[in-house]
Formats: C-alpha cells, sequence, structure tokens
C-alpha cells in the first residue's frame, strides 16, 4: 500500500454538515498532510477518494462560498 493510500485510511473524516442523519448524498473530508484534503462518499468509505492540494481546496471553498454551485 503506498504512502497516500496509508494515510486516506488513517486520516480523520468528518461528515458535511449538509449531510442528513439517513444517508444520502453525502460527503466526508479529511485533513491530510501538506495542507491537502481527501473527500470520499460516506456511503462507500472504502472507495476511492478525491485529493485536493491547498490551492484547489482553496478555490472549491471560495467558488462555494460565492455561490458559483447553487
Amino acid at each position: 500500500m503506498d504512502e497516500l493510500n496509508q494515510e486516506l485510511n488513517a486520516a480523520t473524516w468528518r461528515k458535511s454538515t449538509r449531510s442528513g442523519p439517513n444517508g444520502g448524498n453525502c460527503v466526508e473530508v479529511a485533513v491530510l498532510s501538506g495542507g491537502r484534503r481527501g473527500v470520499r462518499d460516506s456511503k462507500n468509505p472504502t472507495g476511492p477518494a478525491l485529493v485536493f492540494t491547498p490551492s484547489e481546496w482553496n478555490a472549491f471553498i471560495d467558488g462555494a462560498k460565492a455561490g458559483e454551485f447553487d
């Protein structure tokens, strides 16, 4: 298992505050080394995860705050 997979498996994941209590369309986010962020589907925690650099994550957060994804 490579280093990134080990880090993803050991990460502390938190569910989006927009996720409902009964499952559904939920994502989880984890803070990784180097300021990266991991994102995964909470219904499939052993499945694939997306990993974003700090600049990619900041661009996403800025876009969300600006309503770009509404």
